[in-house]
């Protein structure tokens, strides 16, 4: 008996010991997470896309998994920090981390150097058409969604509506695209906010049940000198019938979504997935996963970047010839 048992011991032992072998190989493979953003927003379409595309599945040496996340804010500080590796953050947002500028955070998030150019990012605010509403200012004492806090969206919407002195004046409710069109739906919300690429699924949605209306923030913010304290955004028109019963072009401003990486990844991970994304395989593939991707290309892959390059990225847009 007592044989068989340390006979069967050391069938478990040598068992274990290749199970043990086995699973460090198999945690040897580097993996790199990609942060987006909330479901229904467009930085998960874009996270996603890359770590799903079959090229990069294929490669052998690291693996990409997209992560969801609250949004930009949060990925610039995850990025930073090394819990994301990659992420999408707009471009505002990573040029005043870096310098110390975000609201009520002196934190320089110098760890994180801009990969590419993605697709620019209006504002936007929907409201009913019956409402009458037209001006910013209208929405004082009012439930307007928000965005999700951390998010680009969230910080975006504290920043003008702070400039212009409006946010303590409203009812501000923090949630995602997707909840706040369900709540402007069920007569919950009288407005809500967003700052992601058009057309938004949200806004459509709402659409399907309302006559919507957007509201212009180009001329308010303009002659409010918002633009001259942000230098970073730029005039955008949404073309009238992007959506329903919006018969008319609406000029608003945008940032730009950017692809991060924290300065540790390496060199070669960065330049590799760069290498198979912005082809035309790579790109037809990313149009589509997501009509927003349309504003990609090699042509205007470091559009809207004011801060440092990843030394991957630096080599790929040089061998492009852009820079």
């Amino acid at each position: 008996m007592p044989f068989v048992f340390h006979h069967s011991l050391g069938r478990i032992c040598t068992m274990l010991a290749f199970i043990l072998v086995f699973s460090q190989a198999a945690l040897a493979e580097d993996f790199y997470i990609f942060g987006g953003g909330p479901a229904g927003g467009t930085f998960q379409f874009m996270a996603e896309g890359i770590s799903l595309y079959e090229p990069v599945k294929e490669i052998s040496d690291f693996k990409v998994r997209a992560k969801a996340s609250a949004g930009s804010v949060e990925n610039l500080r995850k990025v930073n920090s090394g819990t994301y590796a990659m992420a999408v953050v707009y471009s505002g947002e990573l040029y005043m981390g870096r310098n110390g500028l975000l609201e009520d955070d002196p934190t320089r998030y110098d760890n994180v150097l801009a990969v590419s150019y993605f697709y620019g990012a209006p504002a936007q605010l929907i409201v009913r058409k019956e409402s009458g509403i037209t001006k910013l200012s209208q929405l004082a004492g009012l439930n307007v969604g928000v965005g999700n806090i951390g998010s680009g969206a969230y910080a975006n919407c504290e920043r003008l509506f702070s400039h212009l002195g409006l946010w303590n004046t409203i009812h501000g409710h923090p949630m995602g695209y997707n909840d706040a069109a369900f709540s402007f739906i069920n007569n919950q919300l009288d407005a809500f906010w967003l700052f992601v690429g058009f057309p938004s699924g949200a806004v459509a949605t709402a659409a399907d049940n309302y006559d919507i209306d957007l509201l212009d923030l180009y001329q308010t913010a303009k002659t409010s000198g918002f633009f001259k304290k942000y230098p970073f955004f730029s005039k955008v028109v949404i073309p009238a019938g992007t959506y329903k019963g919006v018969d008319r072009d609406v000029e608003s401003y945008q940032d730009s979504a950017l692809w991060v990486a924290n300065k540790d990844v390496p060199a070669e991970v960065v330049y590799t997935l760069l290498s198979l994304i912005y082809t035309n395989e790579g790109l037809a593939y990313m149009r589509q996963l997501k009509k927003t991707a349309e504003a990609m290309s090699v042509k205007d892959g470091i559009k809207g970047i004011v801060t440092p390059l990843h030394p991957g990225a630096l080599r790929f847009w040089q061998e492009k010839g852009i820079m």
